[in-house]
């Protein structure tokens, strides 16, 4: 069984955070364009039951799914019914155990909070630019999805090596409160939204507002403490309740 140390895994889930503000801003670039998420008006024939950016997600996982993008368990889609990999895929022991990964997949309620914040950063209205709107919403949720279900599965294996009696006293009694009390860092999460904060101030720095639009940080900030956040503890419980001692 590999060595999972709480300090690396921090390290990466911090590396992820300048992929999502990056992206973020990105997306900042066009106005909120609402049409593109509703149903019924993507142009694509036959499509009547899936905005524009539904169908831009589902054509990008099918591609991905078709690479084996899938296979890696902090990698969870946001469709179903994708197709399997066309290349054979070969990874190491990544620690995590669970026997589905999708018993982890916390992508619905991501999305929900993904379309909570794209008014509160990008300028209001349409611009009639759909296409990029909804390519660079695909790589937003995509890039929050890995860090989100990085850190559900790895700090909650790593914890839970910790103290593996602690928790699998926790987990027999389904005890939720006690979990998330015990997942629960405040100094850690008070310092990730402080970094946030600078990360999102410094990569604009130096910006040409003439031609690029700026986010401002309190949305995001925001974004991280009332959901990014909660969700990743509650994924940590819910990989808790479904890990296996080993496959």
């Amino acid at each position: 069984m590999p060595e999972l140390n709480l300090d690396s895994i921090a390290a990466r889930l911090e590396s992820l955070e300048e992929t999502i503000i990056h992206r973020l801003i990105d997306r900042a670039q066009w106005r909120v364009n609402d049409v593109a998420y509703l149903s019924g008006v993507s142009g694509f024939p036959g499509a009547e039951s899936r905005s524009l950016f539904e169908l831009r997600l589902y054509y990008q996982e099918e591609m991905d799914a078709k690479f084996g993008r899938f296979c890696v368990p902090e990698e969870r889609p946001f469709n179903k019914n994708l197709p399997k990999p066309l290349r054979t895929v070969s990874l190491p022991d990544t620690g995590v155990r669970l026997k589905n990964y999708d018993a982890v997949n916390m992508t619905e309620p991501l999305l929900a909070s993904y379309m909570l914040i794209l008014p509160k950063i990008c300028p209001a209205g349409d611009d009639g630019q759909y296409g990029s709107s909804v390519e660079h919403d695909v790589y937003a949720v995509q890039a929050i999805a890995r860090r989100l279900h990085y850190g559900a599965m790895y700090v909650a294996e790593s914890k839970f090596r910790q103290d593996a009696e602690g928790y699998k006293k926790l987990v027999e009694t389904r005890d939720r409160d006690a979990l998330m009390e015990r997942l629960t860092r405040k100094d850690v999460e008070k310092k990730i939204l402080e970094r946030v904060k600078t990360k999102v101030k410094s990569l604009q720095a130096k910006v040409n507002t003439s031609i690029r639009n700026t986010v401002r940080y309190e949305p995001i900030i925001v974004y991280y403490r009332d959901f990014l956040i909660p969700l990743t503890k509650h994924g940590e419980i819910v990989y808790l309740f479904n890990r296996v001692e080993n496959d």
